[in-house]
């Protein structure tokens, strides 16, 4: 029998770590291990940064892995700094008329995932036939993760893709003990797997793994050992591809060979802004970056970092000028190959918007996220710095959970369900169109706090993710906070209802409910899961998430 988790877990007896040669930071001690071993021998940070993620997908497969995409926001040795975005489009055959066909006559997808209709992860009613499914087929999105880490590794490593995934084979091949907050996150497979196949590959005698349980995870390990030897073409255009297209087309989706084999990964330049000083680089649209910059355009320009950190002011500025940027963000932000980029994060437009900012609380700003059912979707970053200069900020997700509850036959790889986030009404900028890449919400950054004072970083978990961005940069920035204390800081979080969630600790939280906002008290696992490495003169710091289990190692 497993015990209940404890949802109010906050362990604050971590301590920021420092080292000269190398340091990972991230949710799963395991994995950081992994991208230590590569470090060490000879790899360099985005060698480091593949090995940790193809870890984590073994050890942390509630969050991430092989059928989802990756995104890189980096500063090299030279100085450069840099992006990749390796996210997959929606199939060449999903029109929205296609997709709407099949939810309103598709009898066998109703068999298999009848809580996809509009639905909620626990199965209740969220809306009508109408709303993109967050579940099965239609969610599941061409992944981008295996020619991502490949590219990686290809242009900035000095590794093969091959060596650099030997750890995560092992621990696929021989096992792992399962950590306890991602032991929590698996129960989700008991309900979420209805195919046997899909239950052979993530359950155990039937059941979910206790904390502590040592499990094996082999069909995986298999497929990231042909991937290692055969490359990751394997999984777009060899029998890991057949496995993805049979699974979806026998369940009703579109996805083609095709879809596959033409998909490449993309390095992109950054767009960036400056907040008090720091320099704030994230990935341009289709994700989340430009509301956390945005955000901290508005949030600086009416100087909420000047406020009393104690003080109520600070965290109704904050969230204010957040709730704005969530606005705009989720009204325009989308594929840029099919609308272009907006000029959200310019330093007039945020003067702009900041008038609207007053004493009291904005009401009903709709910020109409694009699947409120993954508003407290989790994901995994990881954090690499060596001694060279390199650092990279590197995140890995299906966007919620295990995705779309879909696995590819036999390979273990449980296919992502990002398509949620696209829309059927034709009007709106995120609709649906074949070849389209969905609103994405991840966003891993870099910010340079000084000359030589470097900082990669990122918060994980859904639409948190931008707001994490505003309150860790922040937290360092304005209240000289070290990295640990940064993100062992209390965290609030404006919610897509137009509640405002805070944990317990954060100071005069009745305080905002007198200004007006509504207020609600929060677990800590709902304010995401951050990492953090910072290099500053030839001295890594290392910090990370006290809501999650991981750790920071160096070296």
């Amino acid at each position: 029998m497993q015990s209940e988790p404890d949802l109010d877990r906050f362990d604050s007896r971590r301590s920021t770590v420092y080292a000269n040669r190398g340091m990972v930071a991230t949710s799963q001690p395991l994995a950081a291990q992994a991208g230590v071993s590569i470090l060490r021998d000879g790899g360099n940070a985005f060698d480091a940064a593949v090995a940790t993620a193809a870890a984590l997908n073994v050890v942390e497969p509630t969050s991430t892995g092989l059928g989802g995409d990756v995104f890189a926001l980096y500063r090299t040795a030279d100085g450069d700094v840099g992006a990749m975005r390796s996210c997959g489009p929606a199939p060449a055959e999903a029109t929205i008329e296609a997709v709407s066909t099949a939810l309103e006559n598709d009898a066998e997808f109703d068999r298999y995932y009848p809580s996809s209709r509009g639905y909620a992860v626990d199965g209740t009613e969220s809306g009508d036939d109408l709303e993109m499914p967050f579940l099965g087929p239609h969610a599941v999105t061409v992944p981008g993760t295996a020619r991502g880490w490949e590219a990686t590794v290809r242009e900035l490593g000095r590794k093969t893709l091959g060596e650099v995934l030997e750890p995560a084979i092992r621990y696929a091949i021989d096992g792992f003990p399962v950590s306890p907050v991602i032991a929590h996150h698996w129960r989700a497979a008991d309900t979420l797997f209805t195919d046997e196949h899909a239950r052979e590959a993530y359950l155990f005698d039937g059941r979910c793994p206790d904390p502590g349980q040592t499990v094996a995870l082999p069909q995986l390990g298999d497929s990231l050992r042909t991937i290692a030897e055969d490359g990751a073409d394997v999984v777009y255009e060899g029998d890991i591809a057949d496995a993805i297209v049979d699974e979806v087309r026998s369940a009703g989706g579109f996805m083609s060979r095709d879809d596959l084999a033409d998909f490449e990964p993309e390095f992109v330049d950054p767009i960036s802004t400056t907040y008090n000083g720091a320099e704030v680089y994230e990935l341009p649209p289709n994700n989340q970056g430009l509301i956390a910059l945005e955000a901290l355009n508005i949030a600086e320009e009416i100087g909420a970092g000047d406020r009393a950190y104690d003080s109520p002011d600070r965290v109704h500025a904050f969230a204010e000028a957040t709730k704005l940027a969530f606005v705009d963000g989720h009204r325009y932000v989308t594929d840029p190959a099919f609308e272009g980029i907006p000029p959200l994060a310019s330093k007039s437009y945020a003067r702009e918007r900041a008038r609207a900012i007053g004493d009291e609380p904005i009401r009903d700003p709709a910020i109409g996220v694009p699947n409120a059912n993954a508003e407290d979707a989790d994901t995994v970053l990881l954090t690499v710095g060596d001694e060279d200069g390199n650092l990279v900020s590197y995140i890995n997700s299906r966007f919620a959970g295990f995705g779309s509850g879909l696995v590819a036959g036999e390979t273990g790889i449980a296919l992502q369900n990002r398509g949620a986030s696209f829309s059927l009404d034709p009007d709106h900028p995120n609709r649906l169109e074949p070849g389209k890449r969905p609103f994405h919400t991840l966003v891993p950054a870099v910010a340079k706090l000084a000359d030589d004072d470097w900082l990669a970083f990122g918060v994980m978990g859904g639409y948190m993710q931008p707001q994490g961005h505003v309150q860790v940069l922040s937290n360092l920035v304005d209240y000289g906070m070290d990295p640990q204390a940064a993100l062992d800081a209390p965290r609030w979080r404006y919610r897509e209802d137009g509640t405002l969630g805070v944990e317990k600790r954060l100071p005069n939280a009745a305080k905002l409910a007198r200004r007006g906002h509504d207020v609600r008290v929060l677990p800590p696992v709902t304010f995401g899961g951050a990492q953090l490495v910072r290099r500053r003169g030839g001295t890594l710091a290392g910090a990370t998430e006290p809501r999650k289990d991981g750790l920071p190692i160096g070296y």
